[in-house]
Protein backbone atom coordinates (compact mmCIF):
# COMPACT_ATOMS: atom_id res chain seq x y z
CA UNK A 1 0.00 0.00 0.00
CA UNK A 2 1.26 3.58 -0.67
CA UNK A 3 0.39 5.83 2.14
CA UNK A 4 0.22 9.58 1.41
CA UNK A 5 2.16 11.80 3.91
CA UNK A 6 -0.64 14.47 4.41
CA UNK A 7 -3.38 11.96 6.01
CA UNK A 8 -1.92 10.36 9.16
CA UNK A 9 -1.51 6.20 8.49
CA UNK A 10 -3.57 4.53 10.69
CA UNK A 11 -6.80 6.77 9.06
CA UNK A 12 -5.18 5.23 5.73
CA UNK A 13 -5.83 1.81 6.91
CA UNK A 14 -8.84 2.77 7.96
CA UNK A 15 -10.03 4.00 4.87
CA UNK A 16 -8.42 0.50 2.98
CA UNK A 17 -10.90 -1.48 5.85
CA UNK A 18 -13.74 0.06 4.94
CA UNK A 19 -13.24 0.46 1.24
CA UNK A 20 -12.96 -3.60 1.29
CA UNK A 21 -16.26 -3.79 3.39
CA UNK A 22 -17.91 -1.32 0.59
CA UNK A 23 -16.76 -3.16 -1.93
CA UNK A 24 -18.26 -6.34 -0.31
CA UNK A 25 -14.81 -8.27 0.11
CA UNK A 26 -15.45 -8.27 4.05
CA UNK A 27 -18.58 -9.10 4.61
CA UNK A 28 -20.75 -8.42 8.26
CA UNK A 29 -19.90 -10.66 10.26
CA UNK A 30 -17.05 -11.93 8.72
CA UNK A 31 -13.95 -12.00 10.48
CA UNK A 32 -10.61 -9.93 9.00
CA UNK A 33 -7.39 -10.43 9.25
CA UNK A 34 -6.00 -10.20 12.44
CA UNK A 35 -3.76 -7.09 13.50
CA UNK A 36 -0.65 -9.01 13.14
CA UNK A 37 -1.30 -10.26 9.85
CA UNK A 38 -2.71 -7.10 8.28
CA UNK A 39 0.69 -5.52 9.72
CA UNK A 40 2.62 -7.56 7.72
CA UNK A 41 0.42 -7.46 4.66
CA UNK A 42 0.76 -3.58 4.48
CA UNK A 43 4.23 -3.21 5.84
CA UNK A 44 3.37 -1.31 8.57
CA UNK A 45 3.80 -1.85 12.54
CA UNK A 46 1.07 -3.92 14.07
CA UNK A 47 0.38 -0.82 17.15
CA UNK A 48 -0.67 1.22 13.90
CA UNK A 49 -2.87 -1.68 12.20
CA UNK A 50 -3.63 -1.45 16.50
CA UNK A 51 -5.31 1.84 16.66
CA UNK A 52 -6.93 1.31 13.46
CA UNK A 53 -8.71 -0.97 14.76
CA UNK A 54 -9.74 0.81 17.85
CA UNK A 55 -10.66 3.82 15.55
CA UNK A 56 -12.93 1.75 13.24
CA UNK A 57 -14.32 0.46 16.55
CA UNK A 58 -15.61 3.94 17.70
CA UNK A 59 -17.07 4.15 14.43
CA UNK A 60 -18.88 0.78 14.97
CA UNK A 61 -17.97 -0.82 11.65
CA UNK A 62 -15.82 -3.56 13.21
CA UNK A 63 -15.90 -5.21 16.24
CA UNK A 64 -14.03 -7.47 18.50
CA UNK A 65 -14.37 -10.81 20.02
CA UNK A 66 -11.97 -11.33 22.96
CA UNK A 67 -9.61 -14.12 22.24
CA UNK A 68 -11.28 -14.94 18.49
CA UNK A 69 -10.18 -11.31 16.23
CA UNK A 70 -12.13 -8.77 14.82
CA UNK A 71 -15.38 -8.44 12.46
CA UNK A 72 -16.95 -6.55 10.29
CA UNK A 73 -19.72 -5.06 12.33
CA UNK A 74 -23.91 -6.08 11.42
CA UNK A 75 -24.39 -2.35 10.53
CA UNK A 76 -20.76 -1.80 8.88
CA UNK A 77 -21.49 -0.79 5.24
CA UNK A 78 -23.89 1.90 6.36
CA UNK A 79 -21.46 3.34 9.29
CA UNK A 80 -18.69 2.72 6.76
CA UNK A 81 -20.41 4.63 4.32
CA UNK A 82 -21.35 7.45 6.69
CA UNK A 83 -17.74 7.70 7.78
CA UNK A 84 -16.20 8.23 4.24
CA UNK A 85 -18.72 10.31 3.26
CA UNK A 86 -17.94 12.53 5.33
CA UNK A 87 -14.61 12.48 4.96
CA UNK A 88 -14.63 13.42 1.07
CA UNK A 89 -17.34 16.03 2.02
CA UNK A 90 -15.24 17.45 4.65
CA UNK A 91 -11.55 16.74 3.28
CA UNK A 92 -11.48 16.04 -0.47
CA UNK A 93 -14.10 17.90 -1.69
CA UNK A 94 -13.18 21.62 -0.55
CA UNK A 95 -10.27 20.85 -3.29
CA UNK A 96 -11.81 19.87 -5.86
CA UNK A 97 -13.72 22.73 -5.84
CA UNK A 98 -11.49 25.05 -5.55
CA UNK A 99 -9.28 23.50 -8.59
CA UNK A 100 -12.73 23.63 -10.72
CA UNK A 101 -13.13 27.24 -9.60
CA UNK A 102 -9.55 27.74 -10.42
CA UNK A 103 -10.15 26.12 -14.04
CA UNK A 104 -13.27 27.48 -14.97
CA UNK A 105 -15.39 24.38 -15.04
CA UNK A 106 -19.20 23.41 -14.14
CA UNK A 107 -20.41 20.67 -12.26
CA UNK A 108 -21.88 19.15 -15.35
CA UNK A 109 -18.60 18.60 -17.51
CA UNK A 110 -18.14 15.87 -14.67
CA UNK A 111 -21.09 13.87 -14.82
CA UNK A 112 -20.05 12.29 -18.09
CA UNK A 113 -16.61 11.81 -17.06
CA UNK A 114 -17.89 10.22 -13.52
CA UNK A 115 -20.63 7.72 -15.55
CA UNK A 116 -17.39 6.40 -18.00
CA UNK A 117 -15.46 5.78 -14.97
CA UNK A 118 -18.10 3.90 -13.02
CA UNK A 119 -18.83 1.90 -16.05
CA UNK A 120 -15.24 0.87 -16.69
CA UNK A 121 -14.38 -0.11 -13.00
CA UNK A 122 -17.60 -1.24 -11.46
CA UNK A 123 -20.20 -2.05 -13.55
CA UNK A 124 -20.43 -5.99 -14.36
CA UNK A 125 -22.89 -6.13 -16.95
Amino acid sequence: MQFRESTAIYLQIADYVCERILLKQWTPGERIPAVRELAVQLEVNPNTVMRTFEFLQGQEIIFNKRGIGYFVGDDAIKQATDYRKTQFIEKELPQIFRNMYLLGMEIDELKPRYEKFRKKNFDTD
